[in-house]
């Protein structure tokens, strides 16, 4: 294996991380102010349809973004309805909302479009095009130097490989989710809102005798969630993919809430967990049976190493890692 393969498949596994990142940070945000989100798997793919299917209608991809993110939001607020205001059960509402998306999407779509349950393929405005960096090599160059783009890559230096393959060349959406990173820190960790969203997952009664509303930040919390979960859906309909088709969130959702668990609630290692989910299924795509001295891997299970992955860190990091002490319990107000 050489070097530009390598960066090749570090490029794919950051296309094929971008949504389970935007999907961790959105589990983030919510199980920090106290509210389990079991519920991202339905809010990603209720985003994915919404987004494909006003970008196919409408040919605007930032209308379908608009659409999708709204969507996102509206599963959240009946989630943050149905836990806040009502005090319900906060797993059963989670995956009340997932097997409600399973199935709307997919009558949706057949009642929209009568194409089996997905939308029409993506083209022009309706996706969102990869965005070419300053100094990295594109068609222009290639045609300046009379050969194949694919040619010029490969004889560039290893610097000019990495920011030509990997850094150049991702969506919008790509570099909106590795911005949210820092930023998720920053709010967290550097600002009096993430402070008291932090207080209100751990002990919300000491934030209620603060004089702050638990309600309103809690509300706030599942605000973030639908938007970061709508960018997750967005991102799967109309920039890795070319519209909508049944159950293409994949369970993505799931395997973003064993990522938060891995990175123990923090930002920073979530994008590395992500990575490593990304990085898992770009090799399985790449190679499709592997050969360990005699033994050949199958295709089915490099498929399934990522949902292996989840299982494994679910039972070996759930013990271990601390999660809110307020997560998943309603809060009453003392009177």
């Amino acid at each position: 294996m050489d070097f530009l393969t390598i960066v090749q498949i570090a490029d794919s596994a950051l296309r094929l991380a971008t949504p389970l990142l935007f999907a961790c940070l959105a589990g983030l945000f919510s199980e920090r102010a106290g509210i389990f989100d079991i519920g991202l798997e339905g809010k990603i793919l209720v985003s994915a349809f919404m987004a494909a299917a006003i970008a196919s209608v409408t040919g605007s991809v930032w209308m379908g973004l608009l659409c999708g993110v709204f969507a996102s939001i509206s599963f959240s607020a009946v989630h943050g309805v149905a836990s806040i205001t009502f005090r319900g059960n906060q797993l059963i509402s989670g995956v009340a909302l997932n097997f409600l998306a399973s199935g709307l999407t997919v009558l949706a779509a057949q009642a929209w479009f009568s194409q089996g349950g997905r939308t029409p393929p993506l083209m022009g405005k309706g996706r969102f095009p990869p965005i070419e960096l300053p100094f990295a090599l594109g068609k222009s160059d290639a045609e300046a130097a009379g050969v194949p783009l694919r040619v010029l890559i490969d004889q560039a230096n290893p610097i000019q490989q990495v920011y030509s393959e990997f850094i150049s060349g991702h969506t919008i959406l790509v570099y909106v989710a590795l911005l949210m990173v820092p930023l998720s820190w920053f709010i967290l960790f550097r600002t009096r809102f993430g402070l008291r969203l932090r207080a209100v997952g751990e002990n919300p009664a000491a934030v209620d005798t603060a004089g702050v509303s638990v309600i309103k930040l809690r509300y706030a919390s599942m605000a973030i969630a639908g938007t970061l979960c709508g960018l997750s859906g967005v991102y799967l309909a109309t920039g890795l993919g070319a519209g909508f088709i049944k159950e293409m969130s994949a369970g993505r959702g799931y395997i973003a809430l064993a990522a938060l668990i891995f990175a123990k609630w923090k930002p920073v290692p979530a994008l590395g967990a992500t990575f490593l989910f990304g990085l898992l299924e770009a090799i399985a795509n790449r190679y499709q049976n592997i050969d360990l001295g005699g033994i050949v891997i199958p295709v089915q299970f490099m498929q399934a190493l990522p949902y292996i992955l989840t299982v494994v860190i679910l039972a070996g990091f759930v013990g271990k890692s601390v999660a809110p002490k307020a997560g998943g319990q309603p809060y009453v107000k003392e009177r």
